[in-house]
């Protein structure tokens, strides 16, 4: 599963999630790309489901994945009384803001990778739109 192999502090703040993607909101390795319209956050798990639905799809492409859970979410347990501090890290998440290219594709027709990419936005939280790279 993707996580940090190391952080400076175990736990984050929720923040909160402001403006659109300036860094990350192109297509730059692949031919088509996989980009979020919305803000929220994107768990390892959510990820990685994403990825092998598009490598089942689309086996012979090449697949990339843009966004990487740094961000740890901690929960407390159920029926727990209030006080004795935050709760433990459940699960790690990548932070998304609307314009942020999460998947890329390439050596695929865009027939394949409007139905690859329709399987991965099944699995995802945000609404998602299939982008394609502009060339210079």
């Amino acid at each position: 599963m993707l996580m940090p192999k190391r952080t400076k502090w175990r736990k984050q703040m929720r923040g909160r999630i402001r403006g659109e993607a300036t860094r990350g909101n192109e297509v730059s390795f692949g031919e088509y790309g996989l980009q979020a319209l919305e803000p929220g956050w994107i768990s390892a798990r959510v990820i990685e489901a994403g990825r092998v639905a598009a490598s089942r799809s689309a086996p012979e492409a090449k697949i990339w994945i843009r966004v990487f859970p740094h961000k740890s979410v901690s929960k407390k347990p159920a029926e727990t009384r209030m006080g004795t501090g935050k709760g433990d890290v459940e699960f790690w998440a990548a932070v998304v803001k609307p314009g942020t290219v999460l998947y890329e594709l390439d050596g695929v027709t865009e027939e394949t990778a409007k139905r690859t990419f329709n399987r991965v936005a099944h699995k995802l939280p945000v609404k998602v739109r299939l982008v394609r790279r502009r060339h210079a």
